[in-house]
């Protein structure tokens, strides 16, 4: 009973917060007028949301007060579960209260939002601008977390368990509700450079402010039907580079660079290992698209640049159509898009640390297998935080989620092949882009995709951005629960 008590307040305080931030769009009535008649699409979810968010605080408020125990980040595991399903259905009622999208639809493009996937079912050319920040803004918010949001504006003693709860895996400063304010902070001031430095590019302010969310999220929502390419503008795609590696940065590591400590920053495993991948894939692309697109070195290069980046830092923007790449470039992108981006980072995907730590892995099994059984090595990574030890704990973590989630790659491909009917090549490309939440489509997600394919993806968003292992956990408590009640009512 303690722990449902404090439960329940906690979810009326992000019931609050996420009606908060579902009115938010309305911001934008004064600048396109006509989209007034969408005010109450806003409005009615909002305000039963916050209306039931605060009954709920205020009754179980007390309750807390006079309780003293342990919250665990298992506990906060059903939190953080409610807060993203909940943020998933009032996120797709304005949609849908609309008349935008159908109810699946609807729901889809909230999951893709929130989770910062960019994978869309809707017309962009037709969308009423209001709608068009909605699902940026979705994004911008779900990058950092609905935790880390109500972290910094509510101070509890329940806030760590949360914090890790919803797979935070570093701690910036001391204190938490810090931390979560240096973050958001971070990404405020990244958010006013990058629609300032897009204006002065000649990109429209609407299109500004949103591209710069949806890049800082890793997202990958556009306004445009052809994304970034639509601009035709290599001083743009340069920019949107520099954007989408910033947020693909694990936040401790920007906080390293806010710092100006450069020295630190060269040394981070992680960052090293992204550029190594950069250096391998971008030179393969280019060749491959130049021999088999026809294009000229530079502008295959330039194709190759920009979309290697938006898939290995699972950001979803394109400057081109993925329909006539040729078949092993595609082979590519799907492992680039799998791998991922930084650990504690608005990036989906397996991650570049875990995948950095199964190649080490892999090469002390080699080491071990040609030199002598007695020889011991210590072996590290560097971390933002510093060196860190490699050991036994890591390496069985790191391997169960990486074979954990090819499993659940492997199956979703599967699964779109028989809804869609598309090629295995296809299937693989959209649900590697669904799990890692990365955004780029080769064709089969848009306003006529069939509803089994719509469902497949959502599972492999949710997957992907809660990593998995908090969704099993959370389950796992809820089931505990479950049969705690049963057991107590046979008795």
């Amino acid at each position: 009973m303690e722990t449902k008590f404090k439960d329940l307040n906690n979810i009326g305080k992000l019931m609050i917060l996420i009606g908060l931030l579902i009115t938010v769009p309305i911001i934008v009535i004064p600048f396109y007028p006509s989209d007034f008649q969408y005010i109450n699409a806003f409005l009615f979810p909002a305000g039963v949301s916050i209306v039931l968010g605060w009954i709920i605080g205020y009754v179980f408020r007390r309750s807390n007060d006079e309780i003293k125990f342990q919250y665990t980040s298992t506990d906060g595991s059903l939190t953080v579960l409610f807060a993203w399903f909940y943020g998933f259905l009032i996120g797709a009622v304005p949609f849908v209260l609309s008349g935008q999208l159908a109810v699946l639809q609807g729901l889809y493009e909230s999951v893709s939002g929130w989770t910062t996937t960019g994978l869309s079912v809707m017309d962009v050319t037709v969308t009423p601008s209001i709608f068009l920040f909605f699902r940026s803004f979705m994004q911008f918010c779900g990058g950092v977390g609905f935790i880390l949001m109500m972290i910094m504006i509510i101070q509890g003693k329940d806030s760590m368990s949360l914090y890790n709860a919803e797979g935070h895996p570093d701690r910036l400063m001391p204190n938490i509700k810090k931390t979560a304010q240096v973050i958001f902070n971070m990404y405020s001031v990244f958010l006013v450079i990058g629609t300032s430095v897009y204006i002065l590019l000649g990109m429209p302010v609407l299109d500004s402010l949103l591209h710069t969310m949806s890049a800082l999220s890793t997202g990958g929502f556009s306004t445009e039907p052809d994304s970034i390419g639509a601009y035709q503008s290599a001083s743009i795609e340069a920019f949107t580079i520099l954007l989408m590696i910033i947020g693909t940065t694990n936040f401790a590591v920007l906080l390293l660079l806010t710092k100006r400590k450069f020295s630190q920053i060269i040394k981070v495993s992680e960052l090293r290992f992204f550029s190594i991948l950069l250096l391998i894939f971008i030179p393969v692309i280019t060749v491959s698209l130049s021999y088999n697109l026809y294009m000229g070195m530079g502008e295959s290069f330039r194709h190759s640049l920009f979309n290697v980046i938006s898939a290995l830092s699972t950001s979803g923007f394109s400057t081109m159509g993925y329909e006539a790449w040729p078949a092993a470039s595609i082979g590519i992108m799907i492992i680039l898009m799998s791998i991922g981006g930084g650990l504690g980072s608005t990036a989906g995907g397996i991650k570049l640390t875990r995948v950095y730590l199964m190649i080490r892995v892999l090469g002390f099994n080699i080491h071990k297998r040609v030199s002598s059984q007695r020889r011991i090595n210590s072996s590290y990574y560097n971390s933002a935080q510093g060196k860190r030890v490699i050991d036994q704990d890591l390496i069985s973590d790191t391997v169960g989620f990486i074979a954990f989630y090819l499993m659940i790659l492997l199956t979703g491909g599967l699964l779109i092949t028989w809804t869609s009917g598309a090629t295995l090549t296809q299937s693989m490309f959209e649900f590697a882009s669904s799990l890692g939440t990365v955004g780029l489509s080769i064709g089969l997600t848009g306003p006529d995709t069939d509803g089994g394919t719509l469902i497949v993806q959502m599972f492999g968003m949710i997957l992907g951005r809660l990593e998995i292992f908090i969704i099993l956990i959370g389950l796992y408590s809820g089931a505990s629960r479950i049969k705690y009640k049963l057991s107590e009512a046979l008795q």
